[in-house]
């Protein structure tokens, strides 16, 4: 395919994911007024509606321009051996950033949180935790898998990240509550999960990553996740300080020293995937050139006929010239000869 038709598949996905995340809201919202649910389970239902709309266009798109149907391979969600194994890694780095980004406030006092033991605190977490799974998934769909791998073909891994994390956090951005620092740790955020994506062209490590970040500064510390701060149940924080060390309103993602955190967690991806690098990247080695099968020349061939026709000849073997037979050998037990004196 011409790199100009990868760019409007590109496009027509990108129109389709506004769509789709417009479609998401007002059905949950519908339904959550319909059935007077709580915040949490609207939010479940926007990010699971939103999940089905981009796997299901996305796909669709796939086979309109690649002939390939699968949603599993239009969505870089490939069924591999090393599946669990790279989300679980991801998780691990997600939870260690989220850590790291918050022993700043914690060491200046910036955090008073708040426990709420009561059942329906711990039912809100479960919600608040499926919701958090279904939406970083479709967050990873969104912007590193059918998009971010048209764009690539249409104007090189390069630039398709700097697009793909710019777009990422400007939408983003569109949350209550963000700053111009915040957008600035969203675009090292998003490279940070393209970084994930290109070393293992799947989307486990990433939404490994994302999950565990969202699930901690939501379920751990109390704290909004991307200016939203409605998931946060059992614990809920207030932060005080300037907004440059807790990110305010909008969480860790609007705080300074995370922008450092994202660059070093770069670097830890990076080191950690060399394994699948090497397995899920690299180009297949498919053997070239032509067969060397050449036949023999015309008169050998008429040669091995010939002696392949012939009789066979028995030869025998006779003993070598110069050497006694064994009749003239003297026995063993004949006593030895000696000559006259």
């Amino acid at each position: 395919m011409r790199r100009s038709l990868h760019l409007a598949l590109f496009v027509t996905g990108l129109l389709w994911l506004l769509a789709a995340n417009g479609v998401a809201v007002r059905a949950a919202e519908g339904i959550a007024v319909r059935f007077v649910l709580t915040t949490g389970a609207m939010n479940l239902l926007s990010n699971l509606f939103l999940l089905f709309l981009l796997l299901l266009g996305f796909t669709a798109l796939n086979w309109i321009g690649m002939r390939q149907g699968s949603v599993r391979l239009a969505n870089a969600l490939p069924r591999r051996a090393t599946a669990m194994e790279e989300w679980t890694r991801g998780a691990v780095i997600g939870w260690a950033a989220l850590l790291v980004a918050v022993v700043p406030m914690a060491i200046a006092g910036a955090l008073d949180p708040q426990f709420l033991w009561r059942g329906s605190a711990w039912a809100g977490t479960l919600i608040a935790v499926a919701s958090l799974a279904f939406g970083t998934l479709a967050n990873e769909v969104a912007f590193r898998g059918f998009l971010f791998r048209r764009l690539i073909d249409a104007i090189g891994p390069t630039a398709a990240t700097l697009v793909l994390a710019g777009l990422y956090a400007l939408l983003v951005s569109l949350q209550p509550n963000a700053t111009g620092l915040s957008f600035l740790v969203l675009l090292l955020g998003g490279v940070l999960f393209s970084l994930a994506y290109l070393r293992t062209h799947a989307l486990w490590l990433g939404w490994g990553m994302h999950f565990a970040w969202a699930a901690a500064t939501v379920v751990v510390f109390g704290l909004p996740v991307g200016g939203v701060a409605s998931y946060s149940t059992i614990v809920q924080t207030d932060t005080k300080g300037p907004a440059w060390l807790t990110g305010g309103a909008y969480g860790p993602e609007g705080a300074l020293f995370t922008a450092v955190v994202f660059c070093a967690a770069m670097a830890v991806v990076y080191r950690v995937t060399r394994d699948y690098a090497w397995s899920y990247t690299h180009p297949v080695i498919v053997p070239g050139g032509y067969p060397m099968d050449v036949p023999p020349p015309a008169a050998h061939a008429e040669m091995e006929q010939a002696a392949a026709a012939k009789a066979p000849v028995l030869v025998q073997i006779a003993p070598a010239p110069g050497n006694d037979s064994a009749a003239e050998r003297p026995s063993q037990s004949e006593p030895p000869r000696h000559g006259s004196l």
